[in-house]
């Protein structure tokens, strides 16, 4: 998995590193017991501090995504193991909401809106 970091991006790069891994997983690029590289090996390979690639995974783990096992690293989840009940359906309609709003206020119909989401879902399911 190839990872892209945009320092000039007004999106913090741990936020950037989080993303891409999300994306990678979704992808089907990570899968369910892969292991992520160590935070040392992964700040030295993308030329960031160690600080950032670790709270990027302490990010990624307080969504539930991966788990962090003392000297063994990062872990990806199996979908099992992650609830996406409760605090994810708040978390996943309030991430929604600035982005539906826009496209509203610039004349998309639900319909326009229900197509474009579908197309993201292709394209992390590689359907396009």
């Amino acid at each position: 998995m190839i990872i892209r970091i945009e320092p000039q991006s007004d999106i913090p790069i741990y936020t950037q590193l989080s993303n891409q891994i999300i994306e990678g997983i979704a992808r089907g690029n990570l899968v369910p017991g892969d292991s992520l590289p160590s935070v040392r090996a992964f700040a030295a390979d993308l030329g960031v501090n160690m600080h950032t690639v670790s709270k990027s995974y302490h990010q990624l783990e307080k969504k539930g995504i991966i788990r962090i096992v003392p000297k063994s690293g990062a872990i990806i989840r199996s979908t099992d193991e992650v609830s996406i009940e409760g605090p994810y359906d708040e978390r996943f309609i309030e991430a929604c909401k600035p982005v539906i709003a826009e496209a509203l206020v610039v004349g998309l119909t639900r319909e326009q809106i229900e197509a474009l989401v579908s197309r993201v879902i292709d394209d992390f399911k590689g359907k396009t």
